[in-house]
């Protein structure tokens, strides 16, 4: 049997962000942590995992196939190789980043990453699938100029584990280490949206790229987290798909091929920012987010729990499992990913999915028994529970409302 040990990093992931809350109460700064923002930010980052389970191992194929077919040089493995390759890896990844803040396609896909007003570890795991899609692309110039496969994705995993280490607010300026490397305090300032800090230090590891290319930039004053003009939603859906509606409506109102050009491929800076207040009045997302506190939250830390638990054990037994079950587990926890986001969002069409997901459960298990036929008597049951227990309103009173503040 095939076990994949990263599975391991995925619980490893939360114990860090436990104690950089137990950390910031003790220091008095539990302000940095928003339950719903630190929610918001787990849903994202346990989406990018379970997706990435179905498209990972094709990211080595695509090295591998674009090594042995197009390799430029024969680049050997030796020691001092790796050194090469932390800095080329560093260097395609400045580049993808910048792109990623300069092109509104890519813009869509890395906004996800910068919609927290929180800065801390829970801010890491804000990455899309389609982000990963899209430097995966950028890091084919990796085996194009002839490092091994082999060699890439170990080097990318310590990338990506120094990179979770440098969304805190706990730790300040590390003194002549900021002129080396992209620490707590420097990225903290590409996540700010005070127009000083803008479109600084996309360097992950070096800031070696951004003094070259001119946009690097030290903490000064403290930074403001966030999009300059911030979303008003912790929609799953909508944090994942609004940008993409954006630049749809302004290809719509654009007029000439400059400007349709321009709608896809121009600077988010130019986008017209009178289309987001539009979209969020269509779609419903222009709630005024409550301060009250949430009565749901044992219900939705249960949801949470049992979703994580559900991907470490995919993760870990995933070569093992039927496509039957991959879909059942993707399909559950997708769902209960918009589910949690309609309970922050206080959505009344959130019963109707909890139904939905009941059903399907049942019919999970109905078919994994060959019973499937029999799916009509949960159905019927439910019925005849709403109609003499009236179970809408029981869940409204008791999981949906937010609690009034004293």
């Amino acid at each position: 049997m095939t076990v994949n040990y990263l599975a391991f990093a995925i619980p490893a992931f939360f114990i860090f962000v436990f104690i950089e809350f137990k950390i910031a109460q003790h220091q008095k700064k539990a302000k940095i942590f928003k339950y719903e923002s630190t929610v918001a930010n787990f849903s994202v980052g346990i989406a990018e995992r379970l997706l990435n389970l179905f498209i990972a191992a094709s990211f080595y194929q695509v090295y591998d196939w674009v090594y042995l077919n197009y390799a430029i040089f024969d680049i050997s493995t030796k020691w001092y190789v790796w050194i090469l390759l932390l800095l080329s890896t560093d260097l395609v990844w400045y580049w993808y980043h910048r792109l990623g803040h300069e092109i509104n396609f890519l813009w869509a896909a890395h906004i996800v990453h910068h919609q927290s007003e929180e800065f801390n570890l829970s801010a890491a795991a804000r990455i899309t699938t389609i982000q990963a899609i899209f430097r995966n692309v950028f890091w084919c110039i990796l085996p194009l100029i002839g490092f091994h496969p082999n060699m890439i994705i170990t080097i990318l995993l310590a990338h990506g584990a120094y990179s979770f280490f440098t969304h805190t607010q706990l730790i300040g300026k590390l003194g002549w280490l900021e002129h080396i490397f992209i620490t707590p305090s420097l990225h903290g300032v590409h996540h700010a949206s005070d127009e000083k800090y803008l479109d600084k230090n996309y360097g992950d590891v070096f800031v070696f790229w951004d003094k070259l290319f001119g946009t690097f930039q030290t903490e000064e004053e403290a930074p403001k987290y966030g999009l300059t003009h911030p979303i008003k939603s912790y929609s799953f859906l909508w944090q994942h798909f609004h940008y993409y509606l954006e630049i749809g409506e302004a290809y719509k109102r654009a007029n000439g091929f400059k400007a349709k050009w321009n709608a896809v491929f121009g600077s988010p800076a130019l986008m017209d920012q009178n289309i987001r207040p539009i979209l969020e009045e269509r779609y419903f997302q222009n709630k005024i987010q409550r301060a009250a506190k949430p009565k749901f939250k044992t219900y939705l830390n249960i949801q949470l729990i049992a979703v994580v638990a559900m991907l470490t054990g995919t993760t870990l037994f995933y070569s093992i499992l039927t496509p039957f079950n991959k879909a059942a587990i993707l399909i559950f926890i997708l769902l209960t990913l918009i589910n949690i986001g309609a309970l922050l969002e206080q959505r009344k069409w959130i019963y109707y999915l909890e139904c939905f997901r009941f059903i399907l459960i049942f019919g999970y298990f109905f078919y994994a028994f060959n019973l499937l036929g029999f799916l009509i008597f949960p159905v019927i049951i439910l019925i005849a529970l709403e109609r003499t227990f009236s179970l809408r309103k029981l869940y409204m009173k008791h999981v949906f409302e937010y609690a009034k503040v004293g």
